[in-house]
């Protein structure tokens, strides 16, 4: 039986229509601000062409797919030093600043509009522990240089400082910076008048 409750209760749940390969594309290309030459835009491009080709049935018709994302997969990496896998969970609007040895390990999850800079690696911290990796929220501003290793949890709105190395949890609207990185006080705001 279904209640008025329930009822109210779905009506204003709102579903969000995922979007298709193109879309997302078009989405990446005004997020990298237009300029489908950078390396950072081809990279998640080819990530999304990646995860875009495993939806393809028959598994005949994905094969040839599958070789020229391969192809295109080693381009990136071994042209930009950008090595971004389709089992990426990749959010809406990720950007990717620079080129330049940029590892992300295949089960890492980067939410919307994340900024990855040049030297940034988030990967296992263990090698018995292999697929542990990294979880960022959304908006999460990595600086260039920084380690994220093991199974570490960044809340939204995390900012990481240049050649941190953080290797533990951070809550949401935090700033980490150091070897090992620790949160910083943020200073408040002082009103001149």
């Amino acid at each position: 039986m279904v209640t008025e409750s329930n009822l109210i209760a779905s009506e204003n749940q709102v579903e969000t229509p995922a979007l298709g390969l193109w879309q997302q594309i078009k989405e990446d290309w005004i997020a990298h601000g237009r300029d489908w030459t950078k390396p950072g835009f081809r990279a998640v491009a080819v990530q999304r062409f990646g995860v875009w080709r495993m939806h393809v049935e028959p598994k005949l018709l994905r094969a040839p797919l599958s070789i020229l994302y391969r192809s295109l997969y080693r381009k990136i990496r071994n042209t930009y030093g950008i090595d971004l896998p389709y089992t990426v969970k990749l959010g809406r609007r990720v950007v990717i600043e620079h080129e330049g040895c940029i590892i992300v390990h295949g089960y890492c999850t980067l939410g919307d509009d994340c900024i990855i800079r040049q030297g940034v690696t988030l990967g296992n911290r263990y090698l018995e522990k292999p697929l542990e990796s990294p979880q960022l929220g959304d908006r999460v501003n990595i600086g260039a240089g920084a380690k994220i290793l093991g199974k570490v949890n960044l809340g939204d709105d995390v900012n990481i400082g240049a050649n941190a190395v953080v290797l533990s949890d951070v809550p949401a609207g935090q700033t980490a910076v150091g070897i090992p990185a620790k949160i910083i006080k943020s200073r408040p705001v002082e009103n001149n008048p």
